[in-house]
């Protein structure tokens, strides 16, 4: 017999005007080392064979154990921390990621490295949890420009990642890189003790622990060969079986969570209009933003002599980037007048035109590094729009009880888009290389394709949010953006 699924809440917190004006701020920077965490090895990723004594392909896998193990986590935090309390979710994943980090720190055994690096995929779960938090503890007139913020962590810490860790790298061990991130985790564990109240908010209902092995075991088939399928064959019998195994495996699972009481994912929430519209634009801003943080790196990076490249050393070009986290995180600020003016919707589809804008001027911008500041600053303020509108439409569509469920699901389609923007990006980077001094170079032609795939994406994304209602959703509307300290300044 199939069951509708219960979460009404079983106690509310009954002030949340008294949340501190810290909480934002500290929740934010549980969303940044976050993103840190995604491009922490990446100025050394040509290095990392050397260091590790072991194949390109088998280092490949210190980024792929971290992605599998944080969309895995990152629903199922979401649900943990409805039912038993966010901030101790929050505050359990920051306690894994750490671990892990730690453990990463002091070893170069390629193993105990990739188990390392899997226990820092848990920190993925933040997200959603901080705008769960938000959701439940904040006032009416801070509650958009504070989620706005914590669902723009994600490009910031991307954005600003890259030059720290680029620093970091060049003028002291790669293990640095570790510890630095450990102590930003256990920095952001005190900060969260000292400042953020536990939300009263709960979801009636037990764990669901065989849909949460369903859900895990589903995407990492699935997401496994979108990582490995360039290195494995796109055609090969083991891409191929695991992509079938994994459809298999989602609609036993979809099939077995419209059954059950209390599901770790309601999918009936989920299928409607404006939950299910939201989450495809999630995957594909996802798969647009990653496409700026692929390409302009080796545009950068790549010798002059090649005709195209720009010549900058790792710090250099690392450096070129912070204007996209800068700027994604400025408008995070922006986001909360406009949204209250013309709604999230309408917010979400200014942010994808913005970032559709960028990509087709970026196509002529590739002969200066100045440039390519340009082409950034333009992307990252859509990016920033686009990111910020996400929860708001999500948390106006669900129950406030499901609040760190679907934000987990939400936050899970970026990390999928992400995932397909580097698998489809290095394909076309791979295909359109040439050789160069005996090694394989991508080409401007590459370059530019990637763009246009970006801008398709994003048009496509575009033409979705289209179908999105503009309801009087219940946080759209800011009446009292004034009295912000955020937005005010």
């Amino acid at each position: 017999m199939t069951h509708t699924n219960i979460n009404t809440p079983t106690s509310i917190d009954p002030s949340p005007q008294t949340a501190p004006k810290a909480m934002v701020p500290v929740l934010a920077f549980a969303g940044i080392i976050v993103a840190v965490l995604q491009t922490l090895l990446v100025p050394v990723i040509a290095d990392l064979p050397r260091h590790l004594n072991t194949t390109p392909g088998n280092a490949a896998w210190l980024f792929t154990s971290t992605l599998l193990s944080g969309a895995v986590a990152t629903p199922i935090m979401g649900r943990l921390g409805d039912l038993y309390g966010k901030r101790r979710l929050l505050i359990t994943s920051l306690g894994v990621m750490v671990a892990g980090a730690l453990i990463s720190a002091f070893t170069s055994d390629l193993l105990v490295m990739i188990a390392g690096r899997t226990l820092q995929g848990f920190a993925m779960g933040a997200v959603p949890l901080g705008i769960g938090l938000m959701r439940d503890l904040l006032p009416r007139e801070r509650l958009a420009s504070g989620m706005a913020l914590m669902s723009s962590s994600m490009g910031v810490g991307v954005g600003l990642a890259i030059p720290a860790a680029a620093l970091v790298a060049q003028y002291a061990d790669w293990h640095t890189l570790f510890f630095g991130a450990a102590g930003l985790g256990l920095l952001a564990i005190v900060l969260t003790l000292v400042v953020v109240p536990e939300s009263g908010m709960r979801a009636e209902g037990r764990f669901d622990l065989p849909g949460a092995l369903g859900l895990a075991v589903g995407l990492v088939l699935l997401l496994l060969p979108i990582t490995k399928g360039s290195s494995w064959g796109w055609s090969s019998g083991v891409t191929l079986g695991l992509f079938a195994a994994a459809v298999l495996i989602l609609i036993s699972w979809g099939a077995m969570e419209l059954r059950i009481r209390t599901p770790l994912v309601d999918l009936r929430t989920t299928s409607r209009r404006e939950v299910l519209i939201t989450n495809l634009v999630a995957a594909m801003v996802g798969f647009a933003f990653y496409v700026i943080t692929l390409v302009m790196p080796q545009l950068l990076q790549l010798p002059t002599t090649n005709g195209y490249g720009l010549g900058l050393s790792i710090v250099g070009a690392g450096l070129y980037q912070a204007p996209l986290g800068l700027t994604i995180m400025c408008m995070s600020f922006v986001y909360a007048r406009l949204a209250a003016k013309r709604g999230p919707a309408t917010t979400l589809a200014i942010g994808l035109v913005l970032i559709a804008i960028g990509y087709a001027a970026g196509l002529d911008l590739m002969n200066a590094a100045w440039q390519t500041i340009v082409t950034s600053i333009v992307v990252g303020a859509g990016v920033g729009l686009a990111y910020a509108a996400l929860p708001a439409l999500i948390l106006g569509a669900v129950d406030p009880s499901e609040t760190g469920a679907a934000n987990g699901l939400n936050t899970l389609m970026r990390y999928i888009g992400m995932t397909v923007s580097s698998a489809v990006i290095g394909t076309v980077l791979a295909t359109t290389s040439r050789t160069a001094g005996g090694v394989e170079v991508p080409t401007l032609n590459g370059f530019r394709i990637s763009f246009m795939v970006a801008t398709a994406a994003v048009a496509l994304a575009l033409v979705l949010a289209l179908f999105l209602r503009r309801p009087r959703l219940r946080i759209a509307r800011i009446q009292a953006l004034d009295n912000d300290p955020i937005v005010a300044g």
